[in-house]
């Protein structure tokens, strides 16, 4: 039930936004900005009295077509270039004084469409409030623009009792049901439901709603069985009670509702409830990454212009607020935390590689502020772990391509199923076979060979007890689906060299000729080849692979073994949109950040032969006892080296004996050589 002074609140806001569209009292060119900015509200608001009064649910489906493409047209590609949304745009408009700030508040404006869909008029109330207030001081006068920076300032840091306790309630409460409710009672053959979201609904979402429909169901079991599955067998591998837990929290991408509808009811069928969760509305809350049930965006570049918009606000005051506000929000939910048993991802590929371009417009950290969001990102993960025990929860991600992939989709997304019901098994026994060779090296040597110029050293844990300990983990289709992989945790020191790849897709961004250098483990230089200023690359590499870092060690190696998945990129060359997720699996990879054991280094992990896993940590993770802020760096990226692109890979003894696991792209381990049949 909404209170009446929250209703009284939203109204009057209502009501001045009506003379803001009207009056034109601030000078030009601003009055244009505040205009448009108004007429957008309330639209908004029209939207959500529909909803409200049940007019929204007679609207044809042209109709709900045409509301959802005003809402997201002045962001789409065709329309940003003159968007106020736009930091170029809005400088160039508005001036570099004033255009950041007011770009800023058009994004944190665009948070009422998902809130007005979902009803939350509070929320509603106060970004209306803010944009009059900021407006006020445009009419008739021009404010300083300190002014206006400790408007929006007190705005996310009065209010972020409200925005982050409720962001992390929607992380763990199964009771918020809206997106839940949605994939299960909507009737799935009418399309309209794509538009109850709140959310930009492409060709994408439609396409391959339309494509699943189609299926057997079958076929959609058979889909949601290998994602619940794989969930299961995460706890299993693991040794971790699943029967204390019954939470799980599911993130998939819009479209694919009949396959998540089939998973839910199979999670429900084993004791979870399933919690859907949304994407962040608010600024204070939105990572790099977009978390939860998405949609394609409809403008990378514009997710990209806005990745850093918390340099407008972020100082220390703040982060100490935020990190109390997580810490009662956490204290408040402890029940909830206890019982949450983890994510269940489904990702999806095939969309265009996006290379950003690069503005000298979009709001920046700086210095000070990267050193801050780096500490506060590492406060924010130990107070999390404090109430919800990496030790005690799994997860599981899994892949679909999407019909933006071109006009084999079918044929690819048939490839798919194929390559994530592999046979475990079999991978299990060949990728034992290359453990039982690596296990007693004293360092991994990997380089390259087609132009690739990784020449990197990896060096390796050694054994107290050869016969019931090992290096690396036998990974078959479990947590992460497809097969299969064998990884470990690098010691650091010793660990140097090159890593070079020449094309690479990380985090939804292209890397061309991605070079980091390491030394004793660490990224000691960096660099890549998307821009013909050596600056900007340097830029491009800290800001979203270090994430504003100087450096970050390596925290995996591993070897992929799904020769099939590789020979599936191959052949419909779909390379560069393929996802780390399977990507991985294609050929060795280097994780930088943390360690694939984060957070749960003392708790016994044992592949199926009954060995002991002891490579958990690293110099760097061993301090999270005496230092965590040195310990955890809350990354973990996956950089693989196609197997065209590797010389070899040689297991290196300290008595001179070297042992081939990988020759000229292809394996030449005895029993291993089933794997490059798919090659051939």
């Amino acid at each position: 039930m909404i209170q009446e002074w929250v209703w009284e609140r939203y109204h009057l806001s209502g009501e001045r936004l009506k003379a803001i569209a009207e009056e034109h009292m601030a000078e030009k060119p601003f009055d244009d900005y505040f205009a448009k900015t108004a007429d957008f509200m309330l639209y908004v608001e029209k939207i959500f009295e529909l909803r409200q009064q049940g007019g929204y649910s007679e609207l044809s489906f042209e109709e709900l077509e045409n509301m959802n493409g005003y809402l997201f047209d002045d962001i789409r590609p065709e329309n940003y270039e003159t968007s106020y949304a736009n930091p170029a745009y809005a400088c160039r408009v508005l001036g570099d004084v004033y255009g950041p700030f007011l770009a800023w508040l058009v994004t944190e404006i665009r948070g009422l469409i998902p809130l007005a869909f979902q009803g939350r008029v509070a929320d509603m109330a106060a970004i209306n409030e803010l944009f009059i207030e900021i407006y006020n001081r445009f009419e008739n006068t021009m404010p300083d623009v300190e002014e206006i920076r400790n408007i929006i300032y007190w705005y996310v840091s009065d209010y972020s009792d409200q925005t982050v306790d409720l962001r992390i309630r929607q992380q763990l409460d199964p009771s918020l049901t809206f997106y839940r409710d949605i994939i299960m009672y909507s009737d799935l053959n009418d399309l309209s439901y794509l538009y109850q979201y709140g959310v930009c609904i492409s060709d994408n979402e439609k396409k391959i709603a339309e494509y699943l429909n189609n299926q057997d169901d079958k076929v959609i079991d058979g889909m949601a069985d290998t994602f619940v599955q794989g969930y299961v067998r995460g706890f299993e591998i693991y040794k971790i009670d699943l029967s204390a837990k019954k939470n799980v929290q599911l993130r998939a991408n819009i479209g694919f509702e009949r396959v998540l509808r089939s998973a839910i009811r199979k999670f429900e069928a084993i004791g979870l409830s399933v919690i859907v969760l949304g994407e962040a509305v608010h600024s204070i809350n939105k990572k790099a990454n977009r978390l939860g049930l998405v949609s394609c965006s409809p403008n990378p570049q514009y997710d990209y212009d806005h990745r850093m918009d918390k340099g407008i606000y972020l100082d220390k005051a703040l982060c100490e607020r935020i990190a109390g506000v997580t810490r009662t929000a956490y204290e408040k939910y402890r029940q909830l935390a206890e019982l949450f048993a983890g994510p269940a991802l489904m990702e999806v590929f095939g969309e265009a590689p996006f290379e950003p371009e690069v503005k000298e417009e979009n709001i920046k950290l700086t210095e000070k502020q990267e050193k801050l969001s780096v500490r506060l990102a590492g406060q924010l993960a130990d107070i999390t772990n404090q109430y919800i025990d990496a030790a005690e929860i799994s997860f599981t991600i899994i892949a679909w391509p999407l019909p933006s992939i071109g006009d084999d989709f079918k044929a690819i997304m048939d490839a798919t199923v194929e390559v994530n019901n592999l046979d475990n098994d079999a991978f299990r026994d060949i990728q034992q076979r290359m453990i039982d060779a690596m296990d007693g090296a004293a360092y991994m040597h990997i380089t390259g060979i087609n132009g690739n110029r990784t020449d990197l050293k990896v060096s390796l844990w050694q054994l107290g007890d050869p016969e019931k300990e090992t290096v690396f983990e036998n990974c078959c289709a479990d947590v992460n689906i497809p097969v299969g992989e064998v990884f470990t945790s690098p010691v650091l020191k010793g660990t140097e060299g090159i890593l070079h790849v020449s094309g690479v897709y990380l985090d939804g961004l292209n890397y061309r000729n991605l070079t980091l250098e390491f030394k004793d483990g660490m990224i000691a230089g960096y660099s890549c080849g998307n821009y013909e200023d050596e600056a900007k690359n340097r830029e491009y590499v800290k800001q979203n692979l270090l994430q504003n870092r100087e450096t970050l060690p390596l925290g995996e190696f591993a070897i992929g073994t799904n020769t099939t998945a590789y020979a599936m990129a191959r052949r419909f060359d779909i390379g560069s949109l393929m996802p780390i997720l399977i990507m991985e699996k294609t050929g060795p990879h280097f994780a930088v950040g943390d360690t694939c054991y984060s957070h749960s280094e003392e708790h016994r992990v044992y592949n199926q032969d009954g060995k002991e896993i002891v490579a958990r940590e690293n110099e760097c993770s061993r301090l999270r006892d005496t230092n965590a802020e040195q310990a955890y760096f809350n990354v973990h990226t996956d950089i693989t080296i196609p197997y065209d692109e590797i010389g070899a890979i040689t297991a290196c003894f300290d008595d001179g004996r070297q042992t081939d696991i990988i020759r000229n792209g292809r394996f030449c381990l005895e029993g291993t050589e089933e794997l490059n049949k798919a090659l051939e």
